[in-house]
């Protein structure tokens, strides 16, 4: 029987929270597949019966053609994420189906146990803490045309090919972005939604959209079928739908053709009712798109993990792609963001290695020369820029990248701001990024708090701060800045706190080694606030 949106189960040491879609070990989010986590929630829904596959194909792909490995990789995954090798909580029974027999308790959502805050927060900070923005505030309706792209849905035989739709969603996202008149939610929002199904009423008043759209790939050999349908958000009213069937390579000309049609329904508030042919340059081999679009999603799985692992299969399929197309500017801006990482975490001896950030601006470089009408690519110059100490050259890259997409306004934008020394433009930059992007990552508010400790706020940097650490207590920089702001709060004790926590993740943390290469303060007074904060709070010289 079909549960509650809301609903809950617990078993063993796991909560499965169907109105989140996400499922928690001790308060910590375990990832799964999307497909994977319909698959266990169906077994727990149904605990202690037999599921048979028949049923399981019926209930879990009911208008695909998938075979039995499509099932066994499902249970695969599932027994790997729960530790069940020994087959105690999900059995197979030979020739009959599958039986989860863990005991299983429903529950309603506010008996979930939340993730237990860092040390440093404390009910005291708590109730200094003034309001900050977070995902759950309700956006208002822009006075411009808003729309949502959520994520088209894989109806491939292989499940694996959710990356290829993944792809076509973001690219669909960068074509519509391209027009000032209109309001886009970032990707990272419209991807809360993946695999959700949810009403399109719903998504308007979580997003704070007027319209949205979606679809689903099926992708079988050389064929592809695409089908796209824009809806109010406010009725519910069905506005238009179509569907392709196309060859693979023919894939970018249906982009255009979904991004035309949806600008020219909305041509009464858009100034453009057609399309101009601005995207960025398609590669020369279809299989060379195919790299990149598995380089992306393993670099966004990297993102999550910090997995110097998913770091390196990054580059490879970067590797493969350029063997088969060396114009393909995309890919060598992507190259550039993983050395930008490999130089900012602790994932190996290229940390704070200056010839990493070398080969960084090389690729950086080369991807601007390649296609210099790509927003992505003038960004992630920026990007690099910022640690290279080059300021303005780093802030005229993301002004670059703004012109040519106006919705292409990022939290990396308002860090170059805050290290270059305008705060205030940075608040802008990132409460203009928030808006786009509801469920921003935690970066988002830590760079808002920045700006506010820049500017001496720091009773409005804590809260914004402290979220970022509770989002992500492993993300050591946020860390560092809730030391600095409870030191100039006067919260000395708390501030240690804090380094103790990232001494404990990096043992070798200290001043001179760590964070005066990661810490590129243009002016004087932002760096002597920063440092001076960081040897009170007890980080090691």
């Amino acid at each position: 029987m079909p549960a509650a949106s809301g609903a809950v189960y617990r078993f063993d040491r796991f909560v499965l929270d169907l109105g989140r879609g996400v499922l928690m070990e001790q308060g910590v989010e375990r990832q799964l597949r999307a497909k994977t986590f319909t698959l266990l929630e169906y077994f727990v829904q149904n605990a202690g019966r037999v599921v048979g596959r028949d049923e399981i194909m019926e209930a879990i792909w009911p208008d695909v053609i998938v075979t039995d490995d499509s099932i066994a990789q499902c249970i695969k995954e599932i027994r790997r994420t729960l530790g069940d090798d020994r087959h105690q909580l999900l059995r197979t029974l030979p020739r009959r189906g599958y039986q989860f027999v863990g005991p299983v308790d429903s529950c309603d959502l506010a008996q979930t146990v939340a993730p237990s805050p860092p040390p440093a927060a404390t009910d005291t900070t708590r109730q200094q803490s003034s309001r900050a923005a977070t995902a759950a505030d309700a956006p208002v309706l822009p006075d411009k045309p808003s729309i949502a792209m959520l994520p088209f849905a894989n109806l491939s035989a292989d499940p694996n090919q959710s990356y290829f739709s993944d792809g076509v969603t973001h690219d669909v996202i960068t074509e519509l972005s391209r027009f000032s008149e209109l309001l886009v939610i970032a990707s990272n929002s419209s991807f809360q939604f993946r695999d959700r199904f949810p009403d399109m009423r719903q998504v308007g008043r979580e997003l704070g959209v007027r319209y949205a759209l979606g679809g689903s790939i099926r992708r079988s050999g050389s064929r592809v079928r695409i089908t796209a349908e824009l809806v109010d958000t406010a009725t519910g009213a069905h506005l238009w739908a179509e569907r392709y069937d196309r060859e693979v390579e023919d894939v970018f000309a249906v982009e255009d053709d979904v991004v035309r049609t949806i600008v020219t329904i909305l041509a009464a508030r858009v100034r453009k009712a057609e399309v101009e042919r601005t995207r960025t340059k398609p590669p020369g081999s279809l299989q060379a798109y195919d790299y990149y679009l598995q380089a992306a999603a393993t670099y966004a799985n990297f993102l999550s993990s910090f997995s110097v692992d998913r770091l390196y299969q990054t580059r490879r399929l970067l590797d493969q792609a350029l063997a088969i197309d060396p114009g393909y500017g995309l890919c060598c801006a992507l190259m550039a963001e993983t050395y930008v990482s490999a130089f900012i975490n602790p994932l190996d001896g290229d940390l704070v290695n200056r010839a990493v950030l070398d080969t960084a601006l090389q690729f950086a470089l080369r991807a601007v020369q390649l296609d210099p009408n790509s927003p992505m690519v003038h960004s992630n110059l920026g990007h690099v820029l910022i640690w290279r100490r080059e300021h303005e050259e780093s802030i005229a890259a993301f002004e670059k990248a703004v012109a040519l997409n106006p919705n292409d306004v990022n939290w990396r934008f308002a860090y170059a701001l805050v290290y270059a020394g305008h705060p205030e433009r940075a608040i802008k930059a990132v409460e203009d990024y928030i808006r786009r992007d509801p469920f921003y990552p935690p970066p988002a508010s830590l760079v808002l708090g920045l700006a506010h400790c820049m500017l001496k706020r720091y009773a409005e940097a804590l809260p914004l701060v402290l979220e970022s650490v509770r989002r992500a207590p492993k993300f050591r920089p946020a860390r560092a800045w809730l030391a600095v702001t409870y030191v100039q709060l006067g919260q000395i004790e708390e501030a240690r706190a804090e380094v103790r926590a990232i001494l404990q993740l990096q043992p070798n943390y200290t001043i001179s080694g760590t964070l005066r290469p990661l810490m590129p303060f243009k002016r004087a007074k932002d760096n002597k606030l920063f440092f001076d904060a960081m040897r009170k709070a007890g980080v090691p010289e």
